[in-house]
């Protein structure tokens, strides 16, 4: 028998496959298709305090190698999420999901976390820091310090599960600098990548989307191979009880496996979902158990991080 069964922190999943934030989530009726497909578990569309509506229309635009996409955090709020995942906590009291979250500023993370800390959700939170937060400023997981401030402030009062989502880094003294401001930290996942901010994808002499005057993020395809060195570098650098999320480029299990060879011990889909809907996870499930029996493993955990060098 071949299992992608995995674990993240005290946490085990039925299968190592879960939707990328921001796809097949944005309501109930598109997390349930996901809870109904045969992904291992979801995460919430990434929540701000209150609804909002998003950039302008056309926001995502889908490409042979992928998509672009400038959003704006579309999403139905904070207490819409919560009060969810509280239901099926009582419904389906075996298994365990993840609730997205951004601040617009540093004062809103702390007030959503703080509503987390004090509710009954006992799943994993998931805070985003690759969301531009202040104009002018950069992501905030590119600023270390701003960062090292923050999770020092977050982790006075917060004492759940609790993962941040990365942007993708470039240089290795940057997977080093950010390595060590995260092993200071209770920390029990990273999720690396997001989207490779501000591509240009033009049609003929136009561009594709309307917000930023056609700027977006860059996924699928064209990522995974930053995607793969920002797993492995972290897999790297990172204390053990850091487990790792993998996100990007992933079209076939043949994907999957180079991600948990690197050292993810969970894989998220994007933009394949987008593409291909719920179903996507029973083919990819099914792609990455067929490469595993023909290498003789019978567990993702035989191969995690085992990438070999020349």
């Amino acid at each position: 028998m071949v299992s992608t069964k995995t674990k993240i922190g005290n946490y085990e999943f039925e299968n190592c496959f879960m939707n990328a934030a921001g796809v097949c989530c944005y309501d109930r009726e598109e997390l349930e298709k996901v809870i109904n497909s045969d992904a291992g578990s979801f995460v919430t569309k990434t929540a701000t305090l209150n609804i909002r509506e998003g950039n302008p229309l056309p926001r995502y635009y889908d490409t042979d190698l992928g998509c672009i996409n400038s959003m704006g955090l579309p999403n139905l709020g904070f207490e819409y999420y919560l009060d969810y995942l509280l239901e099926l906590q009582k419904t389906m009291p075996k298994r365990a999901f993840f609730f997205s979250l951004v601040g617009l500023s540093q004062e809103e993370t702390h007030t959503l976390l703080k509503r987390v800390q004090e509710s009954d959700f006992n799943g994993l939170t998931e805070l985003n820091l690759s969301c531009p937060n202040v104009p002018g400023k950069p992501q905030i997981a590119y600023d270390l310090e701003t960062t090292e401030k923050l999770l020092a402030e977050i982790f006075v009062y917060f004492k759940k599960p609790l993962g941040i989502k990365l942007p993708p880094y470039f240089d290795m003294v940057h997977f080093d600098q950010a390595a060590a401001v995260f092993n200071k930290f209770p920390l029990t996942f990273i999720n690396c990548v997001n989207s490779i901010g501000n591509g240009l994808v033009i049609n003929d002499e136009t561009v594709v989307i309307k917000p930023k005057n056609g700027f977006g993020g860059i996924g699928g395809e064209y990522v995974k191979p930053t995607a793969l060195a920002n797993v492995h570098a972290f897999y790297q650098r990172l204390n053990s009880n850091i487990k790792i999320i993998g996100t990007g480029g992933v079209l076939t299990g043949r994907d999957a496996f180079e991600h948990i060879l690197c050292g993810a011990s969970m894989v998220q889909i994007g933009t394949t979902l987008h593409k291909e809907g719920p179903g996507a996870f029973r083919r990819i499930t099914e792609e990455l158990k067929v490469l595993m029996r023909e290498k003789g493993y019978k567990t993702i955990e035989d191969f995690r991080g085992k990438l070999k060098y020349l």
